[in-house]
């Protein structure tokens, strides 16, 4: 055996071990996947599914056809004007409010509170976000008692709008705004100190920094989370369930209807018609996300 075959020898050792070790890598990969196919991908195919059958079990298209029920049309309507009202509210302001971040240091007690607090907020929701609403805002709230006492104002001399569509909408903007400085301040952080200093050597002022360089650059990734907010906002319900008790003024309160309600018997079924009519909304603002996605991180990489 020459020197240069022992070499070659002790040389490809390494390598079918590298080889063996990466054919094992996939496993940790299971534990996600099983995740994703018992809470995701299953539900998913069996909401679905039962939109094409009755509740004999047999192939029916009348609870697809019922996507054009004017009742379902309008639920959608609202759920999307809900979603997208909060999400521009949200996404508004806390882009302010990540501008506001930049001037803070990144290791200080102060941002690091700011993340802290907007990664809990973010997923602060439910029945916990509602009873909140309702222990502040409620018609024996603290600060409507408040208004009322001290100051003689009746937030709600009009009706008690904070259980019917209109009170969706702070509770919504509650999580929409955490949830944007979550999504968009990495974005903001990454844009490049020598940008702004070689604008400002060229002769240009901060103000036209941001009109034609900033702004620019950061649209592709303020308009995906614009998005993911109204995802985030469309698909939600259990707030709007603890807060709007009567009426199905969103899809997924028609959803919970149709597969609660008593004066809709037999019509179970509706509920995966109406999740397959979701599902393809999300999946459509989730496509455009990505792709916008894919255009903000030529320049972030």
């Amino acid at each position: 055996m020459t020197l240069a075959s022992s070499t070659d020898a002790g040389a490809s050792l390494p390598a079918s071990r590298r080889r063996s070790a990466r054919s094992w890598a996939w496993l940790g990969l299971v534990p996600f996947a099983v995740y994703v196919l018992v809470f995701l991908a299953l539900p998913t195919v069996l909401a679905i599914g039962s939109g094409f059958f009755d509740s004999d079990g047999g192939f029916t298209w009348t609870n697809v056809a019922a996507l054009g029920d004017p009742v379902v049309l309008k639920a959608f309507g609202n759920s999307a004007w809900l979603s997208a009202l909060t999400a521009v509210i949200g996404a508004v302001i806390g882009a302010l409010v990540c501008y506001a971040m930049l001037g803070l240091s990144p290791s200080g007690a102060m941002r690091a509170t700011v993340d802290a607090a907007s990664g809990v907020l973010a997923q602060f929701g439910g029945v916990m976000l509602a009873f909140a609403f309702i222990a502040t805002m409620g018609v024996q709230g603290i600060i409507t008692v408040l208004l009322r006492e001290s100051l003689g104002i009746n937030i709600y001399e009009n009706g008690t709008w904070l259980y019917d569509m209109p009170g969706l909408i702070l509770p919504y903007v509650f999580f929409q705004i955490p949830l944007m400085v979550i999504t968009f301040m990495p974005s903001l952080s990454a844009l490049k100190p020598q940008w702004a200093e070689a604008n400002l050597t060229l002769g240009g002022t901060r103000a036209g920094f941001w009109l034609r360089i900033g702004i620019p650059v950061l649209a592709p990734s303020f308009l995906a989370s614009l998005l993911l907010l109204f995802a985030s906002g469309f698909s939600s319900y259990a707030t709007a369930a603890a807060l709007a008790s009567q009426g199905s003024q969103i899809v997924p309160l028609q959803i919970r209807a149709a597969l609660t309600s008593e004066t809709v018997l037999g019509r179970e079924n509706l509920a995966g018609a109406l999740a397959l009519g979701m599902i393809v909304v999300v999946g459509v603002v989730m496509w455009l996300y990505s792709l916008i996605q894919r255009r903000a991180a030529r320049w972030q990489g």
